[in-house]
């Protein structure tokens, strides 16, 4: 596949559980092992040759983007859009970036952390006109289950999404590859006007459309809790390489 220009993160909401546990930063901006965790993805977006960062902003919209501005690596354009319904599923953040992306574009989170080895495997395997998901099929490994969103799959394609599933055999690791499909099939998905990302994806994968990209054994783990951050922070230590310095604009 040529070269992935763009990408959305998302970091609209308030992080409550982290906020519930006494950390008042947004969860973009919590430190791991020094650092924001927000600097670990721009990072290994920016290696993987990303040029456009859109970054979904909501609750705490002015202090993340000055931060996000001071944060960001040389030679990265940030476009924030702001998301007014930012209480709403992330669904309604992802359509946020309708017209403003240029797929095939990457998606992620704005509180994952992730072997960058992840996204290189995402740009090097998937089909530019489907939705492509990474996937962890390493269950055990999986720090909160319960929490997870689970995945079903038929050899490389996604079945089905959901966190109550009982039949699965992978997790949704938040990392995506998209098509300006996904965008249609969000607002298919809006009920009331609102919908997750899953909604949109369940329907995309009953069509057949949601390749399921194996991670390996690569790392990640969603920051949601302070024992979730430990566990980052262990895996910062002990897998991923330190940053080398770079210009900030």
């Amino acid at each position: 596949m040529g070269k992935i220009a763009d990408a959305v993160i998302l970091m609209a909401g308030t992080g409550s559980r982290l906020r519930a546990s006494g950390e008042m930063l947004p969860k973009p901006l919590v430190p791991v092992s020094g650092r924001p965790l927000i600097s670990y993805i721009m990072e290994a977006l920016q290696k993987v040759g990303v040029e456009n960062l859109h970054a979904i902003v909501g609750a705490n919209r002015d202090l993340l983007v000055s931060e996000l501005r001071s944060l960001v690596p040389a030679g990265m354009r940030l476009n924030p859009i702001a998301n007014p319904e930012w209480q709403k599923q992330n669904g309604i953040s992802v359509l946020c970036a309708a017209g403003e992306a240029i797929a095939p574009f990457l998606l992620t989170m704005g509180d994952h952390l992730f072997d960058p080895s992840i996204l290189e495997r995402i740009v090097e395997q998937s089909d530019p006109g489907e939705l492509n998901l990474a996937v962890d099929y390493k269950i055990n490994s999986i720090f909160d289950l319960d929490d997870a969103m689970k995945v079903q799959t038929r050899g490389d394609r996604v079945g089905t999404i959901g966190k109550k599933l009982s039949v699965y055999d992978a997790i949704d690791t938040g990392l995506f590859l998209c098509p300006n499909e996904l965008f249609d099939y969000l607002r298919r998905a809006r009920r009331n006007g609102d919908c997750s990302l899953a909604d949109g994806v369940r329907l995309m994968a009953e069509e057949g459309k949601v390749r399921a990209i194996d991670i390996g054994e690569a790392w990640w783990q969603d920051v949601d809790t302070f024992a979730m951050r430990a566990r980052a922070e262990e895996a910062v230590r002990n897998k991923l390489r330190p940053a080398e310095p770079s210009a900030r604009s």
